[in-house]
């Protein structure tokens, strides 16, 4: 990331708060619907057992580990600092994830030859996750941006992997509505207000290494 090894932890431990805050719905709503009290979740969590099972499960392990690690690499570590240069960092963060949402594609090539699905079907599912990961994808590139570590944006990728897409239909149809659309509504309003406080470049360096590349001065630079 060009910044000393003492940085990661800040970087790491502010980027994934952060996003967490923007699932403050979901995580309500899975609080709300988990058979299991606080203290067990705990106990789960420090089992030894529990992570042997993970580590030894193929799909947790490309979903948790290498699928975050590899992309954030190649789309923000490898292709942002291509882009800046060229295009300024406002304009980078907004043309990388079009390249990270392309890369998802597969999955159309994959449902098409396994018959998973109407034709329609298939890509209209396609086009939402090019736009989920397009978004997505922004967010990522604007962290790695602003604080220059490339560990926020792999913990984020690998905690949105694991949450999925907010399931915003059921939280409407759920008894206790009010108080998960209140936590959904409350954790986008939070992370709007702390979206350049929380990322502010005066925590992880005078000028983060994106940001040395860019031909002009820019506000996301900015502390």
């Amino acid at each position: 990331s060009g910044h000393p090894l003492e940085d990661q932890p800040p970087a790491a431990k502010a980027s994934l708060v952060f996003v967490q805050v923007l699932f403050l719905g979901p995580l309500m709503q899975q609080a709300v619907d988990c058979p299991w009290g606080l203290m067990d979740g705990v106990r789960v969590l420090l089992d030894p057992s529990f992570w042997a099972l993970c580590l030894s499960d193929v799909r947790w392990l490309r979903n948790q580990v290498v699928a975050p690690l590899t992309e954030e690499l190649v789309f923000r570590a490898c292709m942002l600092p291509m882009l800046v240069p060229c295009a300024g960092p406002s304009a980078a963060i907004f043309t990388c994830p079009l390249f990270f949402g392309v890369a998802h594609f597969h999955h159309v090539i994959e449902q098409l030859r396994f018959r998973q699905g109407s034709v329609t079907g298939i890509f209209l599912s396609a086009v939402f996750q090019f736009s989920y990961t397009a978004v997505f994808g922004a967010y990522t590139a604007f962290v790695f941006i602003r604080t220059g570590h490339l560990i926020g944006p792999v913990l984020c990728h690998s905690f949105c992997n694991y949450m999925g897409f907010p399931a915003v239909g059921s939280a409407l149809e759920h008894p206790h509505r009010l108080t998960i659309l209140s936590s959904y509504l409350l954790g986008v309003l939070l992370f709007l207000l702390l979206l350049f406080p929380f990322t502010d470049p005066y925590f992880y360096g005078a000028i983060t290494p994106a940001c040395s590349l860019s031909p002009a001065p820019s506000p996301l630079c900015l502390s």
